[in-house]
């Protein structure tokens, strides 16, 4: 008796310490078992604002130990850092002073996040111009570090422009920046949005509850159900580079374009559906990108909150649109490869980004023509069928192991490509095709018709709201994968 009790809670306090392989996300039963205990205290704290803001800092900070381990407290550090600046620069009187703390703040920042995420990279390149003998340092790179520095200096770089005043109190600018909801893997939340919701500490109403559980159930049906099942056949694709014939290629490239969507649209629903239940809100992140006619609508549409904040702290300090059509063109170059880099420590991200920026440019410097084209259902399709092609051609870029093998599956889609497969691969892989089937109807429903849907089910009876979890539950019980499969954007 005593054995199987010691058991237990020798297994209890396992699962409770960080395991790096098996960190803490929205889609294991883990997080949503401790966030069942999390919610009745938090709505308890939620009318003493000042307890409601430790209880979620200690919640964060225990989910970014689950996440990545010890370093939950450079998290802590960097806010000290930041916070402490964004006072002397509150309190500096001069530009150029107020201009120094900042960039030291940046340099910081930029400091850490390049040697825990770039140090390798840029050894590996020095060593290859040297011919040196490379060897890689031992780094392990923290969960979401690339999300919440761009957050930091965001704070940072408006405070200095005058967008807000720092925070009165540390605890403030902690419970932003490591808010556990979007901590890891965004959306990248700016605080001149987000610093007033938590001095208001407004109360979630119904909708919002009701709201945010729809966006759960959603999330958890693109990245549990969907994504981590379509990987399966994807992963085989793209980890043998070449193998295959040209319309499983075609597919798998295809599949990973849909699954990067469910994947990272599906994290981010949840984060936003959770953050409402809390009474807070996140803004949009995603808005059907895959709908879009050219790629400047598409980055308006993809990763909102990343590509935001690239205008606005990259592209308008470049020069925007503001210095002739050529420092335009260039100006989105840069911008998107600096946010391939961001994306990860290889070239192939580089080389991803460069792609979107040459595109950007492409499309502004054809608008002129583009726009004396009449807007019909058979233009409309033709843009957006070029635009989608050539999105999902750079996510090649983006998935694949390095350059050689995205031109190796590019190359594939066009060898051995018979159109008399097509009927074979429905054959042999029905659910795959019914999900992909599903997934491209759903995406281009009218935005009117999800709104319609998302009310039906705020004003739904709680008996048919529970029945449509318990049926989501389900369905990931079905389809689930052998192992929990993280989010793909937890590695940036």
């Amino acid at each position: 008796m005593f054995d199987t009790i010691s058991t237990a809670l020798s297994n209890i306090g396992s699962m409770l310490l960080y395991d790096k392989g098996a960190p803490m996300i929205f889609s294991s039963g883990l997080f949503w078992l401790l966030f069942l205990v999390f919610l009745p205290v938090y709505a308890l704290l939620k009318g003493r604002k000042t307890g409601m803001i430790v209880f979620v800092i200690a919640f964060s900070l225990y989910f970014y130990y689950k996440s990545s381990g010890i370093f939950f407290l450079m998290l802590i550090g960097t806010s000290l850092v930041d916070w402490l600046i964004s006072k002397r620069i509150a309190k500096t009187e001069t530009k150029r002073g107020r201009k120094l703390w900042m960039w030291l703040s940046i340099c910081i920042s930029l400091s850490i996040l390049g040697y825990f995420k770039y140090a390798n990279f840029f050894l590996w390149n020095w060593n290859q111009m040297v011919q040196g003998n490379y060897q890689p340092l031992d780094i392990i790179l923290p969960v979401g570090i690339s999300f919440y520095t761009f957050q930091s200096i965001s704070y940072v770089v408006d405070v200095y422009r005058g967008r807000i005043l720092p925070t009165k109190r540390w605890f403030d600018y902690l419970f932003f920046l490591s808010f556990f909801p979007a901590l890891v893997a965004g959306p990248i939340v700016r605080a001149d949005y987000f610093l007033p919701q938590i001095e208001k500490n407004r109360k979630p109403t119904g909708v919002d509850i009701y709201g945010g559980l729809w966006l759960i159930i959603i999330g958890i049906v693109k990245k549990a159900v969907i994504a981590d099942y379509i990987a399966q056949f994807n992963d085989m694709i793209f980890n043998n580079a070449g193998a295959f014939d040209g319309v499983q290629t075609l597919m798998g490239v295809l599949g990973y374009t849909m699954q990067i969507y469910c994947d990272f649209s599906g994290y981010s629903d949840m984060a936003i559906g959770i953050s409402l239940i809390m009474g807070f809100k996140l803004g949009i992140n995603f808005d059907s990108p895959y709908k879009s006619r050219n790629l400047s609508e598409f980055w308006h549409r993809w990763h909102i909150s990343l590509s935001t904040w690239l205008r606005d702290f990259v592209y308008i300090p470049l020069g925007g649109n503001r210095k002739g059509a050529f420092r335009t063109y260039l100006n989105n170059f840069l911008t998107m490869l600096i946010g391939g880099l961001w994306h990860g420590a290889a070239w192939k991200f580089v080389f991803w980004g460069g792609l979107h920026g040459i595109g950007l440019a492409v499309h502004k410097f054809c608008k002129p023509v583009l726009n004396r084209i009449p807007d019909n259902i058979f233009t409309n399709f033709f843009f957006w069928f070029i635009t989608f092609c050539y999105v999902s051609a750079t996510m090649v870029f983006f998935r694949a192991k390095d350059l050689t093998d995205s031109l190796t599956i590019l190359a594939s889609v066009f060898k051995d490509f018979n159109v008399n497969y097509i009927p074979q691969f429905i054959d042999v892989r029905p659910e795959w095709c019914v999900m992909m089937l599903i997934l491209f109807i759903c995406h281009f429903l009218p935005s009117s018709f999800i709104v319609w849907l998302k009310h039906k089910f705020i004003r739904s009876p709680w008996v048919v709201k529970l029945l449509i979890f318990l049926c989501v539950v389900q369905c990931v019980i079905i389809y689930m994968s052998a192992e929990i499969a993280p989010f793909i954007y937890f590695q940036f």
